[in-house]
């Protein structure tokens, strides 16, 4: 078996968001600012996890922070999710065309137990 390196979680994207705790925080984050204290309780993770995670959002361009006061509060940089964006569309059309095949097939059932 051939030993494969494993991709930095901070090269793209695709690889930062590979980690369901990091989905969680953009989850989190989606429903509007927060600061680094407020996803350690929603998400009840240890601070320093929390901090670690978001380094690696930070460092891919996912998630922007200020500074108030002395807290640093974050939100999603949605433009970043573009290229996840754009790798899913391609599948989109691929779906519709099964669900009105999926559709017609539905009809043509009902019209069997009509008869």
């Amino acid at each position: 078996m051939v030993d494969v390196p494993r991709a930095s979680t901070t090269v793209d994207v695709f690889n930062a968001i590979a980690e369901r705790r990091r989905r969680d925080i953009l989850d989190v984050l989606h429903d509007g600012e927060a600061a680094v204290g407020d996803l350690v309780d929603r998400l009840s993770l240890a601070q320093p996890d929390v901090s670690k995670h978001l380094k690696v959002l930070r460092d891919v361009g996912l998630v922007t922070s200020r500074t108030e006061g002395r807290q640093r509060i974050y939100r999603v940089q949605a433009l970043a999710l573009r290229p996840l964006h754009d790798w899913v569309s391609q599948f989109e059309q691929m779906w519709n065309e099964r669900y009105d095949r999926l559709d017609d097939l539905l009809v043509e059932l009902n019209q069997e137990d009509e008869h």
